[in-house]
Order: structure tokens, then sequence, then C-alpha cells
């Protein structure tokens, strides 16, 4: 069984995709590490107008925050470096539109 990509000549976007949320994963849980190890969370409290946390809370909250910012510009990426490609991701939509030109 081959490869899906020597298969088709390209990867998919679902394996993009979750290539680059595992990829923004890794790097929200070392940013992270950064942030907190410099900044403790209960400092923060004078600064943002939050509901009361308990520290592993404030990671908890932290890391999520990070791996958004890091999975949007990931994808992002992925989007305007590799658009759809129509012949391959809607073989349907072609059919359907060459029937009805018949």
């Amino acid at each position: 069984m081959k490869p899906v990509m020597e298969e088709i000549g390209y990867v998919p976007g679902p394996y993009r995709l979750l290539a680059a949320l595992w990829l923004t994963f890794l790097m929200a849980g070392v940013a992270t590490m950064v942030f907190f190890a410099a900044i403790d969370p209960m400092e923060l409290k004078a600064c943002v107008d939050f509901p009361e946390l308990s520290r592993t809370a404030a990671y908890t909250v932290g890391f999520f925050l990070f791996w958004l910012l890091t999975a949007s510009s990931g994808i992002l990426c992925l989007f305007f470096l590799y658009p759809r490609r129509r012949d391959v991701d809607a073989p349907a939509a072609s059919a359907s539109a060459s029937e009805q030109a018949s």
C-alpha cells in the first residue's frame, strides 16, 4: 500500500491540518513553560480583570491561549502556502458540472 502522497502527488488537507495542530500543540507547551517560568500567574491578577483562578487553572488558560495563537498562525500559513487543488479535492463537484453541461 502506497502512502497517500505518492498516490495523488500532494498531501491532503486533513493531513496538513493535523500536522499543523500537532506541531502547534508542542509549541504552545514550550511557550507556556517559558512564559510561566518568568511570570507568576498570581502577579497577573493586578493587570487582568479575570475571575478568581487557581495557579493550575491559569496555566491551563494560558496554554490554550498560546495554542490558539500558534494554531491560527500555522493554519493560516498552510492555507496560503498550499491552496486547495480543485481537481483532487472536489472530484464530485467537477463531475456534476460536466454532467450539467451535457
